[in-house]
């Protein structure tokens, strides 16, 4: 690992603020990893002051950078993806020592980074308007896309990387510069983003300060950016607690925000279904990333025709799933991001049980010597309610719930039977039964799948759900326009001034 760190420029002791220079005076925070348990370096967390400075640096580079032609800011994008691609693997790899998702998915999150880089030098050169008919004789009117200014991203442990990038690849080309607070359990990882994306500046002659970082607390720091009046959007991953703190303080000073919050998602299989799929779905969507994913599988409603068979199954693969180091190319699965996100899984199992619920299989702590560190489990599968208070909550852990149902009317009642509304799925080979699911009347989450899983959205469609979701969008499809303000105008070529609805007004 020292090698990698010494690649990505992490030092042991690293400041984790920058707007064009390194700032941090604040106190001293410890990067963790899950893995062990070990420090892997610290970081000197920015202060309000700091956090001041950095804002406005943040906002003089937005002036300059919204009238660059939009092409020319794709070019640093481009560069950035490029830059990318020649850390993809040491990327990756911090991503997995610093939050413990396998090595697979740690160099997934950077492809996906290089993804939308690439997607967005294209949107560079697609920023369009539209032209629309004046009732005006003499009269066009068209409306046009205008730079919005600075973007605060908050970002959360389970994607450390890949959720900057979303944000700010879109919001680059769109001529925004951005502010980004990365969860305080992941701060190596957006340090090194930020030295990438810094050398990538330099390079294309852009400034620095338009991916500019606070590394800091939510209490001071986090507060300061979402009552920022200079952050005309702030763009938030988290839970919807979070979630409702940051809209009703961005919302007060009539901000925007893009909310990415909670996900309840559900797979629905049907009588009809594959159930070979299913089970290979179900085991990637509820146990990849250990189930910290805001798309994990959390309920599988199944038609009670095949549900013993289906559990059979997946009990079986549940045994087969190596747990431990995610560095090594053979684990499945590795560990929770903390000691206190093992305690809340072990919290919400007893009330499983306290609620009337079976733990049909996992749900344990482990230890030894492939289990340092406190942080790793066996996941979960638990025949559940759909009512249980602990099922209409998300927790954010490997835990599934296994919920019957009799008719599909009834399955996507239970489906939508939740307060959030994120990601969706329903495996079958009955059309009527996939295209009733896609209806107005089907799921009523952001995102819904046929025949495969919750979880692996990719980056050309946009990405968010409904509900205590937060409505937000990110990515691909049209999102860009949240990054931009939008402006209609009216052009008279002629030396008349008609007013519009036919209004006379004097001679």
């Amino acid at each position: 690992m020292q090698e990698i760190l010494d690649k990505l420029g992490i030092g042991s002791v690293v400041p984790g603020g920058f707007c064009g220079e390194w700032l941090g005076g604040g106190e001293k925070l410890d990067s963790v990893s899950p893995i062990d348990g070990k420090t892997i370096a610290s970081v000197t967390q920015v202060t309000v002051d700091d956090y001041d400075r950095i804002a406005a640096r943040a906002q003089e580079a937005f002036l300059k950078w919204r009238t660059m032609p939009a092409p020319a800011r794709g070019e640093t994008v481009r560069c950035l993806g490029n830059a990318l691609r020649d850390v993809k693997s040491e990327l990756g790899a911090l991503v997995t020592w610093e939050m413990g998702k396998i090595r697979a998915e740690g160099e997934g999150e950077v492809q996906e980074m290089i993804d939308i880089c690439d997607f967005a030098v294209g949107l560079s050169r697609q920023l369009y308007g539209l032209t629309m008919p004046s009732e005006r004789p003499g009269h066009r009117m068209y409306e046009q896309w205008h730079p919005l200014g600075v973007v605060g991203v908050i970002s959360a442990f389970n994607f450390p990387v890949a959720v900057w990038s979303w944000n700010v690849a879109l919001a680059a080309v769109c001529g925004d510069a951005s502010v980004w607070k990365p969860s305080s359990t992941t701060p190596l990882t957006a340090i090194a983003c930020t030295k990438i994306a810094e050398k990538v500046c330099r390079e294309t002659g852009a400034d620095p300060a338009i991916f500019s970082l606070v590394v800091g607390r939510g209490s001071t720091v986090g507060e300061r950016l979402i009552n920022d009046r200079r952050l005309p959007l702030v763009s938030a991953t988290g839970s919807c607690q979070m979630g409702y703190r940051v809209g009703a303080a961005v919302g007060e000073r009539l901000g925007r925000t893009i909310l990415e919050l909670g996900g309840n998602n559900a797979i629905v299989i049907t009588a009809e279904a594959d159930l070979k799929m299913a089970v290979r779905a179900t085991l990637f969507g509820a146990v990849g990333t250990a189930g910290q994913r805001c798309t994990s599988t959390r309920r599988i409603i199944i038609h009670k025709s095949v549900r013993d068979a289906f559990v059979d199954q997946l009990v079986s693969a549940y045994k087969q799933v190596r747990i431990g180091n995610p560095m090594e190319s053979d684990t499945v699965m590795g560990p929770l991001i903390d000691t206190g996100a093992v305690d809340t899984m072990m919290k919400a199992i007893e009330r499983i049980r306290a609620e009337g619920g079976e733990v049909l299989y996992g749900g344990e702590k482990l230890s030894g010597d492939r289990h340092t560190g406190g942080c790793y489990v066996t996941p979960c599968i638990a025949a559940a309610k759909n009512e249980y208070k602990i099922v209409q909550e998300e927790t954010f852990a490997p835990i599934l719930y296994i919920i019957p149902y009799a008719t599909l009317d009834e399955a996507i009642a239970l489906h939508n039977g939740v307060p959030q509304g994120l990601s969706s799925a329903i495996f079958t080979r009955n059309l009527l039964e996939a295209e009733q699911f896609l209806t107005c009347a089907g799921s009523d989450c952001g995102i819904a799948n046929v025949n495969i899983g919750t979880s692996g959205a990719e980056i050309g469609g946009a990405f968010g759900g409904e509900k205590e979701t937060g409505g937000g969008r990110e990515s691909g499809s049209d999102a860009w326009k949240a990054y931009m303000r939008r402006q209609t105008n009216t052009i008279n070529y002629t030396t008349e001034l008609p007013l519009a609805q036919g209004i006379k007004f004097g001679d």
